[in-house]
């Protein structure tokens, strides 16, 4: 169960991000592959969001509903990361009407499944006002269901409190670690899913990297390594690419046979208690398939377990832990 939002879905999403950009570039027919693939393959939730190419992202998933029909899918989209200034002023009832209008058409939907506020301004997470308004676009039929998308535990947790939040999404998978202190267990309590993006900690934990792997220009992972376009979080996790390469080594070493690297990273996320789903991406279809296929896998044994967590704590904590 999707949180709040009442809604049933697999496990193992879709992050539409790269169909976007920011990934490098990825073709129209490619992307549309990616998603044909993914939901042959079971996948049941696809998100994405406005700023993702400018709409690019929003509008190829929703050629695809067109295309091939939406039964059984649920998409989610986010908005607030269009605000220019991108300061908590920004984030009015009549912004919100804007921001969903575009998103609606470029689905191609009345109403939204899934709408989640794009990683704003810490402030806003606290202001009664926010939650009023989200409420309104519900009330008036533009959205289904409500959620935000954060940097912080404390976000997290400040929005798990409001009673019609449906979902958080959150950064959690093998070298970031600390949403399964306290978020996991709070939105559990609460009834709020959980969703888990940056799962591969930006392709690190796929295990194909090195220190001399060099990324595409217009790559987040080149032009976003020290934050200087958004969150450094978003990209590799935030953990420097020396380390991260280091302990994505070690993790690789513990890939059950049968598995790849970036299955063993979806397991991991999988078993933990409270997660409704994990959104890798994909920029091929056979990537596509073989996230979804990680679902199949045995859930990790009580030594993989205690060595990946290891591997955290000797290599990654000190990078990551006391900053989101």
């Amino acid at each position: 169960m999707l949180g709040r939002t009442g809604r049933q879905v697999g496990v193992v999403g879709l992050g539409c991000w790269q169909l976007g950009g920011d990934w490098g570039s990825v073709g129209d027919d490619t992307a549309l592959e990616v998603l044909q693939a993914a939901v042959d393959a079971g996948v049941t939730f696809l998100d994405t969001a406005d700023v993702y190419g400018d709409g690019r992202s929003e509008r190829l998933v929703g050629r695809f509903l067109a295309e091939h029909g939406g039964a059984g899918l649920t998409v989610a989209t986010k908005m607030g990361r269009r605000a220019d200034p991108h300061v908590p002023g920004a984030y009015t009832l009549d912004a919100y009407r804007a921001w969903t209008d575009r998103s609606r058409e470029n689905l191609g939907v009345d109403t939204l499944d899934l709408v989640q506020l794009h990683c704003p301004p810490t402030p806003v997470y606290s202001r009664d006002a926010t939650y009023d308004d989200l409420d309104t676009l519900v009330a008036e039929g533009r959205i289904a269901s409500y959620g935000v998308s954060v940097e912080t535990v404390d976000e997290a947790l400040t929005a798990i409190a409001r009673p019609h939040v449906a979902t958080v999404q959150i950064i959690l998978n093998i070298l970031r670690r600390k949403p399964l202190e306290a978020v996991l267990p709070a939105a559990a309590e609460a009834g709020v899913g959980i969703i888990a993006r940056v799962p591969l900690a930006s392709g690190l934990l796929s295990g194909k990297y090195d220190e001399h792997t060099q990324f595409a220009a217009d790559d987040h992972r080149t032009y976003n390594r020290h934050g200087e376009a958004f969150d450094v979080g978003e990209t590799f996790s935030g953990v420097p690419f020396e380390v991260g390469v280091a302990a994505a080594q070690e993790v690789s070493s513990l890939t059950p046979a049968g598995a790849s690297t970036a299955q063993l990273a979806l397991r991991w996320i999988v078993d933990q208690p409270g997660v409704s789903v994990v959104i890798p991406g994909a920029r091929n279809p056979q990537q596509a398939r073989d996230n979804a296929d990680a679902a199949a896998l045995a859930p990790l044994d009580a030594e993989t377990l205690d060595a990946l967590r290891g591997v955290y704590d000797e290599l990654v904590r000190e990078h990551v832990h006391a900053r989101w």
